[in-house]
């Protein structure tokens, strides 16, 4: 919804219609790029907290805890410093990925989709440039999205059982009590 209002109501619209129609491709990128910068805006705050939590033991519990006491901190800047790095990981992971397996993508969904079809077929079809290019702004944005969440669960899952997050600090060792273990 969002890179379709972006890439509708204001990249399109800087474009007359002809040119709107012919560089329509680019349009989708610049879209779905800016909602992802947008996206990072409203992320990058959880992130900051996130990774205080995993890289400085009794930081917090989580969320509602940590978000209180990072901002009392470091304020509301402190909560955005780490956006051009977010942007960084984020935008070009996401592209990349989808660039490099949309063709194969399009070439399944051309072979399901078609009885008998071969992939000399589909090249005729759809050319290899629209074997490349035919829905790849929506990818980028559904790949990108996975992406990113993918990464979430796997820092959230190596906190979960007592690992480093990536690129994180390693866990404290644990603290012998003085108990006698096999007594």
């Amino acid at each position: 919804m969002l890179v379709d209002l972006i890439k509708l109501k204001y990249y399109a619209n800087l474009a007359d219609p002809e040119n709107a129609a012919k560089y329509k491709t680019l349009i989708f990128l610049a879209g779905s790029a800016s909602a992802e910068v947008i996206a990072d805006v409203a992320l990058c705050p959880f992130e900051a907290v996130k990774v205080r939590i995993q890289t400085l033991p009794g930081f917090a519990r989580g969320l509602s805890d940590g978000l209180p006491k990072f901002f009392r901190a470091e304020e509301a800047a402190g909560l955005y410093k780490g956006f051009v790095p977010l942007c960084g990981r984020q935008i070009p992971s996401g592209i990349l990925c989808a660039i490099v397996s949309h063709p194969a993508d399009n070439l399944i969904s051309f072979l399901n989709n078609a009885k008998g079809a071969t992939v000399g077929d589909a090249v005729n079809k759809l050319g290899v440039m629209g074997l490349c290019t035919r829905g790849l702004p929506i990818r980028i944005v559904m790949i990108g999205t996975l992406t990113g969440a993918q990464w979430g669960i796997y820092d959230s899952f190596k906190v979960f059982v007592g690992l480093p997050t990536t690129g994180g600090a390693a866990p404290p060792a644990p603290v012998n009590r003085g108990l006698i273990v096999g007594l």
